[in-house]
C-alpha cells in the first residue's frame, strides 16, 4: 500500500461524518424501504443476500430513477441475453442499443434477478459463501463479471455499510443460526462492519466509531487491547470517542519527511500533535525539549522531526 500523505488524510476524516451523512440521501432510504421486503423474500427463497440485492438495485437503478427502472421496471440493468423471450427494450450502455429486458412489475425484476444468478454457472461459486458475507459476494459478483466497473465489488460494499443494509442478511437464517449469530455479533461486533485500515507515516490506522472499546478493536484486529494503548499512548480508562485516530502499531519517533515543524491551533495538545503525525509522545517532547508540565500554546512552533 502507498503512503497516504498525512494533511490530506486529516482533511478527509475531518470530512469523512459530513460526507458520510451525504451518503444518506433521502431517495436511497425510500428506496430501501420499499424494497426491502422484495431482496428479504428473494434471500428467504434463493440464499441471495438482501444485502447485496438492495445494493445492487440501488446502484444499478439510481435508486429507482434510472430510465430502465422507471419505464422497464428493470432494477438490475440485465441485459436480454440469447435465452431471453419477454419484452426488451433498447438502450446505450457497453456498445449503443443493447438489449435490456422489461417487466410488467418491479417484483418481477427482483424474482428475474435471483433467477439470472442461480441459473447462472460462472455465480455458482457464490451460493457456497455465508448468507452474511456481503463482501465475499460482491468481490464474487465483480470476479465473475456482472458489470465492467473495475470498483464494482467496492461501491457495492460502501452501499451496504452507509446504509446498514447488512441487517437484513440475518432474516435469512434459521432461528437457530440467527441465535447463534446474533451471538456471535454481540462478542465480536465488527464482523459484521469492520473498520477501514488506513495508512499515514507508514503507520495503519483506524477512527474510532461510537462505542468503540479497546478491547473490541484488540479483538477485531488480534492485538492486545494493552498494545493498543500503549502504541496511542494513552491510559486503560479512557474512553474512546467517535473521530479518535487510533494506531494499530508503536507510532514512529519522528515525523514523515515532508513535516518538519507545527504552529500550534487552538484545540490542540501535544497527544492529539502526536497523533495526526504518528509520532511517540514522549519524543515530542524530548525533540521540542519540554516536559509533562508543557502545554503548547497557539501560535507555538513544534519540531516533528
Amino acid at each position: 500500500m502507498q503512503t497516504i500523505k498525512l494533511v490530506v488524510t486529516v482533511l478527509l476524516l475531518s470530512l469523512s461524518i459530513t460526507l458520510s451523512a451525504q451518503r444518506k440521501n433521502t431517495s436511497y432510504q425510500a428506496y430501501i424501504k420499499q424494497y426491502a421486503p422484495l431482496a428479504v423474500e428473494q434471500m428467504k427463497q434463493h440464499r441471495i443476500p438482501a444485502s447485496i440485492t438492495l445494493a445492487q438495485g440501488l446502484l444499478e437503478s439510481g435508486a429507482g430513477r434510472s430510465t430502465l427502472a422507471r419505464k422497464s421496471n428493470n432494477h438490475f440493468g440485465i441485459k436480454c441475453g440469447g435465452g431471453w423471450k419477454g419484452k426488451s427494450v433498447r438502450y446505450d450502455d457497453d456498445a449503443r442499443n443493447e438489449c435490456f429486458r422489461a417487466y410488467r412489475h418491479p417484483k418481477d425484476s427482483y424474482e428475474d434477478h435471483s433467477l439470472f444468478l442461480t441459473r447462472g454457472s460462472r455465480y455458482a461459486f457464490l451460493f457456497k459463501l455465508k448468507i452474511t458475507d456481503y463482501k465475499g459476494w460482491a468481490r464474487g459478483l465483480k470476479k465473475a463479471g456482472y458489470a465492467t466497473d473495475p470498483s464494482y465489488a467496492n461501491r457495492l460494499i460502501t452501499i451496504i455499510e452507509d446504509y446498514d443494509l447488512y441487517k437484513y442478511d440475518s432474516q435469512g437464517m434459521s432461528k437457530r443460526a440467527a441465535r447463534q449469530w446474533a451471538k456471535e455479533l454481540k462478542k465480536k461486533p465488527w464482523l459484521v462492519n469492520p473498520h477501514q485500515v488506513y495508512i499515514a507515516n507508514d503507520l495503519a490506522y483506524i477512527v474510532a466509531r461510537d462505542g468503540d472499546t479497546f478491547r473490541h478493536l484488540g479483538g477485531e484486529f488480534d492485538i492486545s487491547w494493552k498494545k493498543l494503548v500503549k502504541y496511542n499512548d494513552l491510559h486503560k480508562e479512557y474512553t474512546l470517542e467517535a473521530g479518535d485516530i487510533i494506531y494499530l502499531k508503536e507510532k514512529s519517533k519522528k515525523a514523515a519527511k515532508p513535516y518538519t515543524r507545527y504552529i500550534v491551533k487552538d484545540g490542540d495538545s501535544m497527544h492529539s500533535i502526536s497523533q495526526k503525525y504518528g509520532i511517540r509522545l514522549k519524543n515530542l517532547y524530548k525533540m521540542n525539549k519540554k516536559d509533562a508540565e508543557y502545554v503548547p500554546e497557539v501560535g507555538d512552533v513544534l519540531r516533528l522531526r
